[in-house]
């Protein structure tokens, strides 16, 4: 992962931080501060953010209705 789409995530991220956990806030947080440093994440940061963005961007998304008044 690089470091554009590293932020990238981190930034669609920050907009469902009132759907996660407890323990998914408080490595989302520490994630955050060490992109403010201009930090690269390790291997297994990266790992963790990807499943966490896997997992609450689906959270996000809805099915589009065509047209819910149609017979």
């Amino acid at each position: 992962m690089t470091y554009a789409e590293q932020r990238e995530r981190i930034s669609a991220l920050r907009y469902l931080t009132r759907y996660m956990s407890r323990d998914d806030l408080a490595l989302f947080e520490m994630y955050q501060k060490r992109n403010t440093d201009d930090e690269d994440l390790d291997t297994l940061s990266q790992k963790r953010l990807e499943e966490m963005f896997d997992t609450y961007s689906a959270m996000k998304s809805k099915p589009k209705v065509k047209n819910p008044f149609e017979k």
